[in-house]
């Protein structure tokens, strides 16, 4: 995997999003609970970023940070799909294959309000743990074979936790996926013309405007911290679209963080004010927005598509 420090460089592409919207806006929940690092799981260790940081010593059951992930889909997961439900809002919910195998009829609920089903990894990790590219291609392949029983449908999308390894893309070429989100180095999708088998589409994501940093320190606090940040990013990316260079803004949530009560008033706050902004912005689906920039953004000459 090349590192490409210029990208679009001073000439991005005008992309035009559907009726004019000067910001596309990729909602995102993390379904991962059961799918964290647990003795209780078969692992050798326990997950140690949760609401508190495990004080559990290693080799034992931690019981309670078992249960802080359950909540995410005990309790949060209906927070969610109801709230997209009233906005009318449709998301993309990246899905550890052994959280989805584990809850199948939560995970085909997912799928059928309409939301996105996209491949999370078979456990929440890195892949650039894996040993060898063997290993991490059966990974994908339980992964998405998890999904597709519980949700109905194949995932076409890719995100891991932290960073993917050199393989990755590769893998996810000719395993057929649509896009990889394993990115965080723009604001606009693009084509990766070096992997084998590709090109692949890349719609890079954001751990900025994610909820990730209410368990981080100097992160959010409030909920209207979170919702505040994301109105700025907003702001920021419709101006830049009034320019008429349009951008892809990505909204992070988890279950198990933003499903608690407190921390939901950002969700509603940032719903909300995406409703209050009308065709200014296009809420969509990270699959729909794949399938909208592909014809209109045409892969390098001289690569296959």
């Amino acid at each position: 995997m090349q590192r490409d420090l210029i990208g679009y460089g001073l000439t991005p592409p005008p992309l035009v999003w559907p009726g004019g919207a000067q910001v596309a806006v990729s909602l995102v929940v993390n379904y991962e609970e059961g799918a964290e690092l647990s003795l209780e799981a078969g692992d050798g260790e326990t997950e140690r970023l949760g609401e508190v940081v495990s004080v559990v010593r290693p080799g034992q059951r931690d019981i309670g940070q078992e249960q802080i992930f359950a909540y995410g889909l005990r309790a949060g997961l209906l927070r969610f799909l109801d709230a997209f439900d009233r906005h009318g809002m449709r998301s993309t919910f990246f899905m550890c294959g052994r959280a989805a195998a584990r809850t199948p009829a939560l995970a085909r609920e997912v799928a059928r309000r309409g939301h996105e089903p996209a491949c999370h990894g078979w456990r929440w990790r890195p892949h650039a743990d894996y040993p060898d590219r063997e290993s991490e291609k059966a990974d994908l392949l339980r992964s998405v074979q998890a999904i597709e029983a519980a949700t109905g449908e194949r995932p076409r999308g890719f995100f891991c936790r932290g960073s993917p390894s050199v393989h990755t893309r590769a893998l996810l070429a000719e395993l057929g996926f649509a896009y990889d989100s394993n990115a965080f180095d723009d604001d606009l999708p693009y084509w990766d013309a070096a992997v084998p088998g590709g090109p692949m589409l890349i719609l890079p994501y954001a751990l900025d405007t994610n909820d990730m940093k209410f368990f981080h320190p100097n992160g959010f606090v409030q909920p209207g911290d979170f919702a505040a940040y994301v109105d700025a990013a907003l702001e920021q990316l419709l101006e830049e679209g009034e320019r008429g260079a349009p951008k892809l803004l990505n909204i992070g949530f988890h279950l198990r963080i933003c499903g608690r009560p407190a921390r939901f008033r950002a969700v509603e706050a940032i719903l909300a004010r995406l409703a209050e902004l009308g065709p200014k912005v296009w809420v969509a689906r990270r699959i729909d927005i794949a399938d909208w920039v592909r014809p209109r953004l045409p892969p390098p000459p001289g690569t296959r598509h």
